[in-house]
């Protein structure tokens, strides 16, 4: 029988028991009462065991594999006085599955599921500062273009930074002469034949008397 079933005959039964008046009547009706309410609470009991306690599991941790990317290497670049412009020579890109960081020293940009591989086209260290909010991303068909803002106006003359080798050192600390050995040094290794028998010669002149000064010659 049906728990509501067994809720209405009780209700029913109790209806009956309040305007009944025979005594064998009355004693009929409270026994079923009984029976009845002696039911539903059976019922119950066994409904609230039939519930399935709640089983505890530990939480699995998901490890996302980490992703192999193939690097950029065909690129081209051209700039105006604003901005500059980086051409990377790759096809099928999706614009909604690229990721990029814009820092103002540095640039990182990555193209995941392009014909089954994940590009990245990154540059550690920019020869001048850009104006991140500024740089953007654009996917066409057959290459991608990246716009980096300048944040001051310009000439870049490379798209990687690289120290002034020429440049004497400033620390006072350091003799001033140090500071031009060095200089010659990095000329001598950095420039061509005539270059370097020229610097020989000067240093030479200079050690035999010939010349005081090895720079006498470039003032």
């Amino acid at each position: 029988m049906a728990a509501n079933d067994l809720a209405l005959d009780l209700e029913e039964l109790q209806q009956l028991h309040t305007i009944a008046k025979r005594p064998r009547v009355l004693s009929l009706i409270s026994t079923e009462i009984r029976n009845l309410e002696k039911l539903s609470k059976d019922g119950a009991s066994v409904s609230s065991s039939q519930i399935p306690a709640p089983v505890l599991t530990a939480a699995k941790v998901i490890h996302k594999p980490s992703l192999n990317y193939v690097s950029v290497s065909s690129f081209s670049w051209d700039q105006d006085n604003d901005k500059v412009k980086i051409y990377l020579s790759l096809e099928g890109v999706d614009q909604e599955k690229t990721e990029t960081g814009f820092k103002p020293m540095s640039i990182d940009a990555k193209f995941h599921d392009v014909h089954g591989k994940n590009y990245r086209f990154s540059l550690p260290k920019l020869n001048k500062e850009i104006v991140p909010e500024k740089c953007k991303v654009l996917v066409k068909p057959s290459r991608v273009v990246i716009t980096l803002a300048k944040a001051s106006k310009g000439n870049w003359l490379d798209l990687h930074y690289k120290e002034d080798k020429f440049k004497p050192s400033l620390d006072k600390e350091k003799d001033p002469m140090a500071g031009i050995m060095d200089m010659m040094k990095n000329m001598y290794d950095d420039g061509d034949e005539e270059m370097k028998k020229t610097i020989a010669k000067a240093w030479t002149d200079a050690r035999s008397g010939k010349a005081a000064d090895p720079l006498k010659r470039y003032t």
